[in-house]
């Protein structure tokens, strides 16, 4: 990396992206797209419809030779290793969130899992391209060990990140992880994620606080994130989605005619936001009828009577004890009622997860994006939901949001980075400056 220098809209790339969680949050902290790898069909729909289509608000410069359409990884990297090396030293930032299955505590934790190695065709990716500073997110899980017996913590046994810093500094790179809590940055939902950036040496050299001065800069933001979207306060869970709220025998709904309409579905029919400010920002320019993805599930009756004892008898904000379990004759091994007052639990794949706070259901798409701080406008296309073996192959619109970086964690991330890009690069050309002044001062000494 011959030029350390900063473009003026830094570039990235989003591997792994999902369906855009983590760019749109760097597109809105001022990152230009360049192109993104997601190997399911839905997901990568979801993306198209928010970052390709015409008139998007976060257009992709999107590259002539890779067709918009859903890649894995490693086709990319079998068939466009000649067009990827082209791109050496010219991209900023490759960001990425490899999938977490095989790491999260939310499921069963397998050192074998082939999806634990797709941090390995990141660092492939990395060592082509060979960008300015990297970012990649997962499940704090990633740090602990992985042994036949289960699972150790960092201390006791080698880690998926400790082989990735292994590798990446192998590449030159100075590593730092840190793990975030997305409701200390606006979302109103308890996530705590492992954020790992790294910076190449080139530019690490004019940082001469690494990868804590980036953290530093990223928890800053989060903190002013706070302030707007909170009032510098936790986001709660009805402070994101009260203007949701069906009401009693769904007084405030209208016959659902969207994606996947059939009998008995209906959906809210939206007014518009309600006071909290967190509400007015994520419906900013949306209009009513423009809302996406607020089918509400239609419970058999006997599911909403446990559903109704569950929210008058069982303790909210987390997982239903044992005892409860028993009593209300439940297997499902997490099942979390939302407290109003407080941000929403981890949201996941299974929609059935987590209650409303105050009405016997599960939530909407619409809800769970709220709740992850995708804005409004954001669209979402493919099934709702999906089932047995169709699991392993489809990627339906819960699973989609429950798998995304929250945007408003991830624009923190990418403000954190640019700061320190812009410091960075200040110092460079200072240190420039001095080098020059001092070679002149020599020529006249000698003169």
């Amino acid at each position: 990396m011959d030029n350390p220098a900063i473009s003026q809209q830094p570039t990235f790339i989003d591997l792994f992206s999902g369906c855009g969680g983590l760019s749109l949050g760097l597109s809105s902290a001022g990152w230009k797209g360049l192109f993104a790898i997601e190997r399911a069909t839905d997901a990568f729909e979801t993306f198209r419809a928010n970052f390709l289509a015409k008139g998007v608000r976060h257009p992709f410069q999107w590259p002539a030779w890779l067709e918009q359409c859903a890649h894995s990884i490693d086709d990319v990297l079998e068939r466009h290793d000649d067009e990827l090396k082209e791109l050496r030293g010219k991209v900023d930032l490759i960001a990425g969130g490899p999938p977490c299955q095989g790491f999260s505590f939310a499921g069963k934790r397998k050192s074998s899992d082939p999806r634990n190695k797709m941090f390995q065709r990141y660092v492939t990716f990395v060592d082509i391209i060979r960008p300015k500073f990297l970012i990649l997110e997962n499940v704090p899980g990633m740090n602990v060990a992985h042994t036949k017996q289960g699972t150790k913590t960092a201390k006791a046994g080698i880690t998926y990140y400790d082989k990735l810093r292994e590798a990446l500094s192998a590449l030159d790179y100075s590593v730092g992880e840190m793990i975030l809590d997305a409701s200390n940055f606006g979302v109103p939902q308890r996530r705590a994620r492992l954020v790992v950036v790294g910076i190449h040496a080139d530019l690490a050299k004019a940082m001469p606080t690494g990868c804590t001065g980036v953290f530093n800069e990223i928890l800053q933001e989060g903190a002013n994130q706070l302030s707007v979207y909170g009032g510098g306060a936790l986001v709660s869970a009805e402070q994101a989605i009260s203007d949701l709220v069906v009401g009693g025998d769904r007084g405030r709904t209208v016959e659902y005619t969207g994606f996947g309409a059939r009998r008995g579905y209906v959906q809210l029919e939206y007014k518009g936001p309600s006071l909290p400010m967190y509400q007015r920002l994520m419906n900013q320019g949306v209009a009513p009828e423009q809302m996406d993805s607020m089918r509400i599930a239609h419970h058999k009756e006997d599911v909403e009577a446990r559903f109704k004892k569950i929210l008058s008898s069982c303790k909210r904000g987390v997982n239903l004890s044992h005892e409860d379990r028993r009593r209300l004759g439940m297997l499902k091994h997490r099942t979390v009622p939302m407290a109003p007052s407080l941000p929403a639990p981890t949201l996941t794949t299974l929609p059935d997860d987590i209650l409303h706070y105050c009405e016997p259901r599960i939530l909407t798409v619409r809800e769970c994006a709220r709740l992850q701080s995708f804005p409004d406008w954001f669209v979402f296309q493919g099934k709702y939901t999906t089932g047995g073996d169709r699991r392993k192959v489809e990627c339906p619109r819960y699973t989609q949001v429950g798998n995304a970086v929250p945007p408003l964690l991830a624009r923190a991330i990418g403000i954190g980075v640019i700061k320190s890009f812009h410091s960075a690069e200040g110092k460079v050309k200072s240190a420039i400056g001095k080098k020059r002044v001092i070679k002149k001062a020599a020529v006249m000494a000698g003169n």
